[in-house]
């Protein structure tokens, strides 16, 4: 699967994408992945966890270029369908701001009708996401002091993003 952003990929009405500062729901994300032709909904939640490399973590905060990085959800979606078919839906939702640790920061979700399809399909969407959509991540650990996490993207392009 490729991810490319030449073109414009309008999302399917049965798909959804958001950014959202609200708290994310399993229970709504999993319900905009069913569908009657599904024989699997595999869905994968990103969670603040309290630290990182062995440094307590107290907090992430993220931001986002949201038209951009909606561009990024629906071409992740276009790349799917190319090399599966049969994939009903695909949800792709991802929070902003202040998380503490245990809130919920990304959710995906694919619903195939067959289980092998759907958790390939979910792996790449979360991999794609967290290397080409434009959402930064700063981490807040328990001495005060913090730092912003570079992304993909602009790894990628050999680019100073902060």
């Amino acid at each position: 699967m490729t991810t490319t952003l030449n073109s414009a990929v309008k999302p399917r009405a049965e798909d959804s994408f958001a950014i959202s500062f609200a708290p994310l729901s399993l229970e709504e994300i999993y319900a905009k992945s069913d569908d009657p032709a599904n024989g699997a909904v595999v869905m994968m939640s990103g969670v603040v966890r309290n630290q990182t490399d062995g440094k307590p973590v107290i907090a992430l905060e993220y931001q986002a270029y949201e038209p951009m990085a909606l561009r990024v959800f629906y071409q992740i979606a276009a790349d799917i369908r190319l090399s599966t078919s049969d994939v009903n839906r695909v949800v792709i939702h991802h929070r902003t701001g202040r998380l503490q640790v245990g809130e919920i920061s990304v959710l995906v979700a694919v619903g195939c009708p067959h289980r092998s399809e759907a958790f390939e399909a979910c792996q790449y969407a979360i991999d794609t996401l967290k290397h080409n959509a434009p959402i930064w991540k700063k981490e807040i650990w328990q001495d005060g002091s913090s730092c912003w996490v570079s992304i993909g993207a602009c790894e990628q392009l050999g680019e100073n993003c902060f």
